[in-house]
């Protein structure tokens, strides 16, 4: 078992930047900020279990080089932010029955709820709007937080991500099937952890093992919590559909997805894109379900020139 030592870790260095703290939703969030606070905001959101070091700080650099305000954070349940202890585990397969079923489902917590997260960091950054950027589950709270706080985005970007329409940006089996996947035996949990993410990432672009590794390592270092995964799971998994809220979204959004993505597949950025009026749908063949080194560059021209315009 992979055990963290606060107090024998200067966990501060190992993010690539001094981390710091603010209240929203009556939880204290870490967080990293980039560039002159001068400039239009922009509000990076991780996905499921990810860090915010999920979102690479040459990238982060890279955007505010081109007159942004980056702010990248730890969803709760995750990292330095606050965990929810007080919370149990729930159990996925009893909650997706009962959730299809249309039983009454208890849920730690909602997409709606890390969408109020987020912009009450923007609240207690003093930043007025912000252009919302989400990844996978990140991308599903970026769209909510667009739709039911309009008054806060001045854009948005959902990359590999999905509407919450039913059949559409559902894994694969093989990807359902390895995201469960533990560790065999005599493998470590970072050993595992390494080897599902090169299952679902790029083809085309490929990253190094070594690479992989240095990311997963710093998460752990950080603060993994195995429970926050299955609350932000159930989270999704009994999220309703976004279509309404999509269709009322009237600022500029950005699409991106990968074609070769396994674990949310193409159709649910296609059917994203379709329910926002004034949207743009731009798809990478050979990319998986992850953020390749060789298109940062890319997502930051596409990122910047949706913004500008």
């Amino acid at each position: 078992m992979f055990e963290i030592d606060y107090g024998s870790k200067d966990l501060e260095n190992y993010s690539g930047e001094e981390t710091s703290y603010v209240s929203s939703n009556g939880l204290r969030f870490a967080y990293g900020t980039f560039g002159n606070k001068s400039n239009p905001a922009i509000i990076l959101v991780a996905g499921l279990y990810n860090q915010m070091v999920r979102w690479p700080i040459e990238f982060c650099h890279d955007l505010a080089a081109r007159n942004f305000f980056v702010i990248r954070f730890d969803n709760r349940d995750i990292g330095l932010s606050n965990w929810m202890t007080g919370s149990k585990a729930p159990s996925l397969v009893r909650q997706m029955l009962k959730y299809r079923f249309g039983l009454p489902v208890d849920v730690p917590y909602s997409l709606d709820d890390m969408a109020a997260d987020t912009v009450g960091i923007l609240d207690g950054l003093s930043v007025k709007k912000a252009h919302f950027v989400g990844m996978s589950m990140g991308g599903m709270i970026c769209q909510i937080a667009a739709a039911r706080y309009p008054d806060r985005a001045l854009s948005l970007t959902s990359i590999m991500s999905t509407s919450g329409t039913f059949g559409k940006g559902k894994p694969s089996w093989k990807a359902s099937m390895q995201m469960l996947k533990k560790p065999s035996k005599g493998q470590s949990i970072i050993d595992n952890t390494v080897e599902i993410l090169q299952f679902l990432g790029s083809p085309e672009y490929p990253v190094s093992d070594s690479v992989v590794r240095a990311m997963v390592e710093l998460e752990y270092a950080r603060g993994s919590n195995p429970a926050g995964y299955f609350r932000q799971m159930s989270a999704i998994n009994t999220a309703p559909n976004r279509v309404h809220l999509l269709n009322s979204i009237k600022i500029p959004a950005l699409i991106i997805h990968g074609r070769e993505d396994l674990l949310v597949p193409l159709s649910g950025g296609i059917d994203t894109a379709r329910h926002i009026r004034n949207s743009r749908l731009v798809v990478f063949p050979g990319m998986g379900h992850n953020l390749p080194i060789q298109l940062l560059g890319r997502f930051a021209d596409l990122i910047s020139e949706h913004q500008i315009s």
